[in-house]
């Protein structure tokens, strides 16, 4: 965040603010490019869409969370979190306690992703460029997504959003992302329907 141009306080805040990694790096990298601030929240609302599935999928184990915990779920709400509830869940679907176990799990994960984010922008700043470990990001989040594709239609996703992806490389702004975004929903949707 630091090298895209932010300041070490507003990449902390913005890390806390925008507590979803995909959409931080998203906007990063429209960001270096210069991106129009519309683009940068049309590519951050694209990338996050699927927290509204999340949502929907495990609301029905939160009902007994206060009104103001339920804020707190859904701001807490990321993808590692929601594995690890779902697969608590199948596992021990009669046993109580699951909202407490996704609030613990969110939580343990939230200070995981901030002690690290601010020991990256602290000790970052020292590490050589000549090291290009910016490619870590891109693998890391390539065996995320390996590792969560289950079915035909997150395969049909993940193909379709890479071959999107690469064909769109040379758009403005880095709207390949985008593009690549909405090609893995709509294949990933066709591919699930076509199953069924």
């Amino acid at each position: 965040m630091v090298g895209a141009g932010l300041s070490p306080w507003l990449a902390a805040l913005m890390s806390v603010v925008v507590f979803a990694g995909t959409a931080q790096l998203a906007a990063l990298q429209l960001i270096a490019a210069g991106a129009p601030l519309g683009v940068i929240f049309l590519a951050g609302l694209i990338l996050n869409l699927r927290f509204m599935l999340y949502s929907l999928s495990i609301s029905p184990y939160l009902q007994g969370l206060r009104p103001r915990a339920r804020w707190l779920a859904g701001y807490f709400l990321s993808d590692n979190g929601y594995a690890h509830t779902i697969a608590r869940i199948g596992s021990h679907p009669t046993a109580p306690g699951h909202a407490e176990y996704f609030m613990g799990a969110c939580a343990a994960i939230w200070v995981t992703w901030e002690s690290a984010t601010i020991g990256g922008i602290v000790v970052g700043a020292g590490i050589p460029s000549s090291w290009s470990l910016e490619f870590v990001v891109i693998l890391t989040f390539t065996a995320l997504a390996v590792a969560s594709i289950r079915d035909i239609a997150g395969a049909a996703a993940a193909l379709a959003a890479g071959i999107t992806a690469i064909l769109a490389i040379d758009l403005p702004f880095r709207l390949g992302l985008i593009a690549a975004a909405i090609a893995g929903i709509a294949a990933g949707v066709i591919a699930e329907r076509w199953t069924r």
